[in-house]
């Protein structure tokens, strides 16, 4: 005979032949197993809603659950198909029992089991084997004793926490994420029959390997509950004709980067909180990973930081175009990788020279090629417009203005504005301040890139970027004054949007790293600010990636995502001056910079690299960039002839890593020369 036949029969001779006073010192006396369970760890978003989880040590799915947070309809179900009497017996169910011997005498085989909804939650808890008759008195015994130990509720609560569904998913929760893809508050009566059905075979019935058997399961389900009156008979026609699922809809992973960054921060916690909106998360890492298919670099990455300025909470964090794609690097979170971030410093300077009275946006500064000291910047596309307004000139992104502002102010004043907003800004090595980081020349992450600009959106005062709710406290510095920054931002506002973009007034600026490894784009309106970097992790070129191009089309297309119309920035505050460049006091109509001398045509000057620059080249030639001089130029690197008679301004030199001292020299014998080192 089968174990099960020789238990019913065994389980009901055994029950009769001890008295009441022996039954009960035995269920007393029973070894309890652990009753509480490793479940995954939970990364949550703003609304509750699930961002990530993580397997437990045994790599499955287990997803803490309180039994409120299941549909009662699957209640009722679950307890009309396994256990109809659960809520009045004590553990067994007598009759069931009786019911099934009889019926394995009457036909020589098990028809029908008396397992309870307390015994299986016995079995599941139970280490040992339950195939045996000595196996199913020990879990007879288990379950008589879980009854005088749990209420009813919390032993519903084991068998929702444990119960299995199919290769490494248990538990309710687990099962409808896994499954459906939803929560187990809002199941179908379909889905959760076939959820009442999975437990007791849970590998025979996986739709996804044995839909026959799944979809014979659940209707047997659908017609025992109405036999039951559980649910309506037309509820159950209804359902019969829903198809079970193909494939499992995994568990969410939104957010990874982040997630794994409070996993390490708070490794002890099982339940982590954000401020993050999963829904927007969701769309921005679509268009993430839309936008470097677009641009069909195949190690191409990206990263996307969107914030309320207001609060300071982060809303969205996409660290990469994809988590798991091993050629782009996506493991790697580049919110917080320290890149250079090309001209979106420039809005910081010229605020600052506000605040000085330095300049005012229609005071007239000059856009020639200019040296100051050994450095010689250049504009972007080599070429010089004369006297501009000080708004043209940062709508224009030039390049002499800002340096000429920044050598008035001092590199070291922009550092301390960098700091007092909450942006940790890396120079190479222990490098003192140089001019050059008014054009990018020092290491800030889109995550600090995005505080800095919020700062300057919301008036003046640093805004401290949190993803954990509450974690943005503090006193709040103030940066410029809310006049300054309310320039900056009316001057960006008046930036024409990229091609095809909707043409909305958005206050923005974009930014492209030397040798092309960087293009960013961050923007804001009067409620949130989003930064959008794109590029290599590893750092070497993109040949022709321009933020303008390439990084501002998808910071258009985020705000649209985030919000379907932008928000108006404010009206200027009340101390703002806003005239024309005549009508300014005689000191603010012109701005001539101090210690700055014209390069003339007939001396050639290093414009890149700058004297004591560390430069990484990835292993490529460095590109160097000559102002001035009468060409052809001749290159050496420590005295040693690299290039011969040149006619361009942009030699590309192979040079070996590092220290090396580069000279030029002219067709008129003028030479310059920067000591810099290669890495």
């Amino acid at each position: 005979m089968r174990a099960g036949w020789l238990f019913v029969l065994a389980l009901g001779l055994f029950l009769a032949a001890l008295g009441r006073d022996a039954v009960a010192g035995w269920i007393a006396a029973t070894p309890m197993p652990p009753l509480a369970v490793e479940t995954s760890v939970e990364v949550l978003d703003r609304h509750g809603d699930l961002l990530r989880a993580y397997s437990v040590a045994d790599g499955r799915w287990r997803l803490a659950v309180n039994p409120d947070q299941v549909d009662p309809l699957f209640v009722q179900m679950l307890v009309a198909y396994e256990d109809k009497r659960f809520y009045r017996h004590r553990g067994v169910d007598i009759r069931a029992v009786a019911r099934a011997a009889g019926q394995a005498v009457a036909n020589g085989r098990v028809v029908s089991g008396a397992s309870t909804l307390t015994m299986q939650v016995a079995r599941l808890i139970e280490d040992g084997p339950t195939g045996t008759v000595a196996g199913k008195l020990r879990q007879v015994r288990l379950a008589l004793a879980l009854e005088r130990r749990l209420s009813k509720a919390e032993i519903l609560a084991l068998y929702l926490d444990r119960a299995p569904y199919g290769g490494n998913t248990e538990g309710i929760r687990a099962a409808a994420r896994s499954w459906f893809g939803k929560p187990p508050s809002r199941l179908t009566a379909a889905e959760a029959a076939l959820l009442v059905a999975l437990p007791q075979s849970p590998e025979a019935r996986r739709p996804d390997r044995h839909p026959e058997a799944a979809l014979a399961a659940r209707d047997r389900v659908l017609a025992r509950v109405v036999a039951a009156g559980a649910i309506p008979p037309e509820v159950a026609a209804s359902a019969r004709r829903a198809a079970v699922p193909a494939a499992r809809a995994g568990m969410p992973r939104l957010a990874a980067h982040l997630a794994d960054r409070l996993r390490a921060e708070n490794p002890g916690a099982a339940l982590h909180l954000t401020t993050l909106d999963g829904g927007l998360q969701q769309r921005l890492e679509r268009l993430a990973a839309q936008a470097v298919r677009d641009h069909g670099q195949g190690a191409l990455s990206i990263a996307i930081v969107v914030a309320d300025h207001r609060s300071g909470e982060i809303l969205a964090a996409v660290g990469s175009a994809g988590y798991s794609a091993d050629t782009r690097q996506g493991f790697v979170d580049m919110t917080r990788a320290l890149r250079s971030p090309g001209s979106t410093l420039k809005p910081l300077v010229y605020a600052l020279a506000f605040d000085e009275g330095l300049a005012h946006p229609q005071t007239m500064i000059d856009d020639r090629p200019m040296r100051f000291g050994s450095y010689a910047p250049e504009n972007f596309d080599g070429q010089y417009r004369g006297p501009v307004t000080v708004e043209e000139a940062l709508q224009l992104s030039l390049n002499i203005p800002v340096v000429a502002l920044t050598a008035e102010l001092g590199p070291a004043r922009l550092m301390a504005a960098l700091a007092r907003a909450g942006v940790r800004a890396a120079l190479p090595g222990d490098a003192a301040p140089g001019l050059a980081v008014a054009l990018g020349g020092v290491g800030v992450s889109p995550e600090a890139l995005t505080a800095l600009y919020a700062g300057l959106a919301a008036g003046g005062e640093a805004v401290a970027l949190h993803a954990v709710p509450g974690g943005g406290a503090g006193t709040r510095q103030r940066i410029v004054s809310p006049e300054a920054a309310w320039q900056v931002g009316h001057i960006l506002a008046g930036m024409p949007p990229p091609p095809n973009a909707a043409r909305q007034r958005l206050a923005y600026k974009t930014g492209t790293s030397y040798g092309h490894r960087d293009t960013w784009a961050v923007g804001f309106d009067a409620s949130h600010v989003i930064t959008v970097w794109m590029g290599r992790p590893d750092g070497t070129p993109v040949p022709g990636a321009f933020g303008a191009e390439v990084a501002a089309p998808v910071l258009f297309e985020a705000f649209s995502r985030l919000k379907p119309a932008l928000e108006p920035l404010p009206p200027p505050p009340p101390g703002t001056l806003i005239v024309s460049t005549a009508a300014l006091p005689a000191p603010l109509r012109e701005f001539h910079p101090r210690g700055a001398g014209l390069t003339g045509e007939n001396r050639p000057v290093l414009a890149f690299p700058p004297d004591g620059a560390l430069i990484e080249t990835g292993g490529l030639p460095l590109v160097v960039k000559i102002a001035g001089g009468t060409p052809p130029f001749t290159l050496l690197a420590n005295g040693a002839p690299v290039l011969v008679a040149t006619p361009t301004r942009a030699p590309a030199l192979p040079l070996l890593p590092g220290h090396v001292t580069l000279s030029v020299i002219d067709a008129a014998g003028h030479a310059a020369r920067a000591q810099v080192e290669l890495q």
